[in-house]
């Protein structure tokens, strides 16, 4: 079993665990990786931290620009979330669409909802724009209810994106869900056709491509240990020395660390976990998602899951609340493939060829932040939700960098602290403990 995201290996030219591969800026499939930490230079107008979606959009969109960019990357490009979660590019955000309109009323939770409907839109034209070979496609996804109540949840739901969102979604029977999943374990689905599938890794490596293509240098092997204010912006301390820029972006979601302790008691990283079989046959691959949909279930601790072009399932979830790392990623392995044979028993004999995790942001209120804070420029919390999103608000933060307009539904420069956190997230495990008892009782 292979312990690294089963995506590093559709990357033509990428060797998971090597760090210094030619970054290429030519049109082509080969991914962008890092210039030598040499190319930090003395001074830039924007010193981007993160060479994830956020950072990478925002890079392309401030070098569009004119300014001048650096992209500072402690690891490689798209070494977190955004060369490790599932690809599914996912309409909406984390929180459900009724509790968006309790919250919020219907006009903010409308406004809130097509800014995650326009994300994905400009994600598909970013794709075309650029000529990123990344799979991405418009298969749907499909939401299956783990009880009877939560089908009967679900008609509520799709009245409700009917009246308010003009959202259209179909609910299917258990008795007639298996044009959609080849499971028993399911007491009906929602299905929504705008959502779409992406690779994840391929994705990012061509966004890194088109940034540097547009004047962007992208430093890897390079991380931030300091930063401090002065009269024509900041100084930033790293481990290949000092740089200093007009303004700093920080786009490390859910691996911000002590550089910017603000946002540290902001964003709660949380571990997500996810194995890969070995390519199926055909039949047992239009056996499991005949439509080739992107899929989660009903719970509160809900796995999701898809299958690759190559014919494997991809079966993840929050298996684990430890940061994740070798053993704690096995544990998550083996309670994964549980879950993926109960929903699927036909996989009992099914190898596990890939094994991973990473970390995810959450927020407090569950929704995406951008603004500043602390002087600091920053865009994160998509709470699992952040292939269109982060690619979103990375270039809506660079329009306001850039002097552009102040004003996005998501921008908020008071975004408040978490009470009693400085980061390290102690109180998972009781939260954890809580939903995993409401799954239980509802």
């Amino acid at each position: 079993m292979k312990e690294y995201p089963y995506w590093l290996d559709t990357v033509p030219g990428l060797r998971p665990g090597t760090e210094n591969l030619e970054l290429r800026t030519e049109n082509s499939e080969t991914p962008a990786l890092s210039p030598q930490p040499s190319a930090l230079g003395s001074r830039s107008d924007v010193l981007v931290i993160g060479a994830g979606y956020t950072g990478l959009s925002a890079a392309r969109r401030l070098a569009k620009s004119g300014a001048s960019v650096v992209v500072i990357e402690r690891e490689r490009v798209g070494w977190g979330a955004s060369s490790r979660n599932g690809g599914q590019v996912l309409t909406g955000l984390k929180l459900d669409p009724l509790t968006l309109v309790h919250r919020y009323g219907e006009t903010r939770a409308r406004q809130l909802f097509e800014v995650a409907e326009q994300s994905i839109a400009r994600l598909e034209a970013l794709i075309a724009d650029e000529r990123i070979d990344c799979e991405f496609a418009r298969t749907g996804h499909l939401q299956a209810a783990c009880k009877p109540s939560h089908f009967r949840a679900f008609r509520d739901e799709q009245a409700l994106l009917a009246r308010v969102f003009d959202h259209r979604v179909e609910l299917l029977s258990r008795q007639e869900q298996r044009s959609e999943i080849g499971s028993n374990r399911y007491h009906g689905v929602m299905v929504d056709e705008r959502s779409g599938a992406i690779n994840p890794a391929r994705y990012v490596h061509g966004l890194a491509a088109a940034a540097a293509r547009a004047g962007a240098s992208i430093v890897t092997g390079v991380g931030v240990t300091g930063m401090r204010r002065e009269s024509n912006g900041w100084r930033v301390t790293t481990t290949a020395g000092e740089t200093a820029a007009r303004h700093v972006l920080a786009a490390t979601n859910g691996y911000t660390g002590a550089a910017t302790p603000a946002l540290q008691r902001r964003f709660v990283p949380i571990g997500s976990y996810i194995i890969a079989t070995e390519p199926l046959t055909q039949g047992q691959a239009a056996a499991i998602l005949p439509k080739k949909r992107m899929a989660f279930d009903s719970r509160n601790f809900l796995c999701y899951f898809r299958v690759t072009p190559d014919r494997r399932l991809l079966f993840g979830g929050r298996a684990e609340f430890s940061a994740p790392d070798a053993e704690t990623t096995r544990r998550a392995a083996a309670i994964l493939r549980q879950g993926m044979t109960d929903v699927f028993p036909d996989l009992a004999s099914a190898h596990i060829d890939y094994a991973w995790g990473g970390n995810v942001a959450f927020t407090r209120d569950q929704i995406p932040h951008a603004g500043v804070i602390a002087g600091v420029f920053y865009a994160g919390g998509y709470c699992g939700h952040g292939i269109a999103m982060a690619t979103h608000l990375g270039d809506a933060i660079a329009e306001r960098i850039a002097g552009g307009s102040a004003t996005h539904p998501l921008f908020d420069d008071r975004f408040p602290a978490i009470p009693f956190y400085n980061g390290r997230p102690w109180f998972l495990p009781l939260a954890g403990a809580y939903y995993r008892v409401m799954d239980l009782l509802t």
